[in-house]
């Protein structure tokens, strides 16, 4: 998948862009985890074999070991596939089908652990959060089958439940859960439980899609179809207090509201920062608001939530799904527009509505009606186990040669040697130096080879990494 970069501007924060492509419909380029520098070229991609396999929350989290008492900063993403029509109707739109999981990579790429979700749950793609109890915190759904008739649904119908679980990395042990549909009543959703007669009778009444833990190890959890956020006891399950909804806590100042949110994170100082959707299909007549980055300032005290920063897009968008709106090193804000196929970064001061460029620095687009369900920006210092690759060609009249170096998921190549000869045993360096450009350099030489290997060099100008010989094609 290509990307436009569309606004590049100083200021940005170091790191590069995650995203998982993928499509609701024919994907332009193919799905998987993707790693992307500022100019759009990619830095790492894992493809999938097939259309309809999805990855979702992927990015970089640091890897604990409670034991050692060593860390190390690793690659976590959830993988399998999405109940979107027409593939899956047996589910409510999103909701993971079964026999999903999730992944951690170290940073050569090689697979530290997969964790899998318990209580006959199926592992959601919407949240995986590693702890620094070595344990992991994810959303994990399942129906429960249940009479919806006194919510006018179906008598023989279904609940998207959701479960928060974790997990400990190192045992695969559950050492604490909290289900919704024991806390809060469905009858507060936003979405009709007749909805169920169009995905195989399941009601998607809560659709949680966040957690976030907060310095006392309380919870935060995001119920979109509810339009609320809770704050949970972690020791006794008790919800404290809930932001929006029906039976919100707080009341709101202007342009605090929001609607079908995602990504919910507590910040410092009583505040909570969102992807406020704001769209679509406003069961109740609610005008529908922009999508933006949303961060609230809470009054406790007094139960009152005032709009402190908010990050909207020119053109404005309305995502109707997915998003989010990430806390940068440098203050910045990043934001992935979920279903739209934007991602941005903004200063903090951010924007209104209606003056989307201000503070704008830096905008990118997918292909096509490409989306991601959350969008990244991370320090990433990458050393694949796998070598290099190399591959050349006949490079016209005089036997010159033109010979590509690429090295998937590696960041500290910064240039490439090129070795040539008539014999693949007894190659020597033809081009002693050719800086990196991109994901794969085009290095021309007169050599006719027809043998070549290629070396990755780093800053300093050492050799890190080696390719196999190849033989010159056409």
């Amino acid at each position: 998948m290509r990307v436009t970069v569309t606004t590049r501007r100083p200021g940005t924060a170091p790191g590069d862009v995650f995203v998982a492509p993928y499509n609701l419909t024919q994907p332009v380029g193919q799905t998987g985890a993707l790693m992307l520098e500022d100019s759009g070229d990619p830095v790492w991609f894992r493809p999938h074999p097939v259309a309809n396999l999805e990855n979702g929350d992927f990015r970089v989290q640091t890897y604990h070991n409670p034991r050692t008492g060593a860390s190390q900063p690793v690659l976590t993403f959830w993988q399998g596939t999405i109940a979107i029509p027409p593939y899956y109707t047996n589910l409510p739109g999103g909701a993971p089908e079964p026999g999903g999981c999730y992944y951690i990579y170290d940073n050569h790429y090689r697979l530290l652990r997969t964790v899998f979700a318990q209580h006959g749950f199926y592992p959601d793609f919407h949240e995986f959060l590693l702890t620094r109890r070595g344990t992991a915190l994810f959303i994990a759904s399942k129906p429960v089958p249940m009479d919806l008739t006194p919510y006018g649904g179906p008598k023989n119908g279904a609940i998207e439940d959701s479960e928060i679980q974790e997990v400990d990395l190192a045992t695969g042990k559950l050492v604490f859960s909290w289900d919704i549909l024991d806390h809060v009543n469905p009858a507060d959703s936003e979405v009709s439980a007749s909805s169920a007669s169009s995905s195989g009778g399941v009601w998607d009444a809560y659709h949680v899609n966040s957690i976030d833990e907060g310095p006392n190890g309380q919870l935060l959890i995001s119920a979109r179809n509810l339009w609320a956020l809770y704050d949970v006891a972690r020791q006794t399950g008790d919800i404290r207090w809930q932001l929006g909804g029906k039976r919100s806590d707080f009341s709101f100042g202007p342009n605090a509201d929001f609607y079908w949110q995602h990504h919910a994170r507590f910040r410092p100082g009583n505040r909570i920062s969102m992807f406020d959707d704001g769209c679509c299909n406003q069961p109740d007549g609610t005008p529908e608001q922009q999508s933006h980055g949303l961060i609230l300032d809470l009054d406790l005290p007094n139960h009152r939530a005032t709009a402190a920063r908010t990050y909207y897009h020119a053109p404005g968008l309305y995502a109707a799904s997915q998003g989010d709106t990430q806390a940068l090193t440098n203050g910045n804000e990043f934001v992935g527009w979920g279903q739209e196929s934007y991602y941005s970064e903004y200063r903090g001061a951010g924007n209104t509505e209606g003056d989307g460029s201000k503070n704008l620095l830096y905008d990118a687009m997918m292909p096509g009606s490409d989306i991601s369900y959350r969008a990244f920006r991370h320090k990433w210092v990458g050393k694949p186990w796998y070598p290099p690759s190399a591959a050349a060609r006949d490079g016209g009249s005089g036997g010159r040669s033109v010979v590509y170096a690429s090295w998937n998921g590696s960041t500290e190549t910064a240039a490439w040697q090129v070795l040539a000869g008539a014999d693949a045993r007894s190659l020597s360096v033809v081009v002693d130096h050719a800086d990196r450009t991109g994901f794969e350099t085009a290095v021309t030489t007169d050599n006719p080879g027809p043998y070549f290997q290629v070396r990755a060099l780093n800053a300093k100008g050492e050799v890190i990494g080696t390719s196999h010989v190849v033989t010159r094609s056409g």
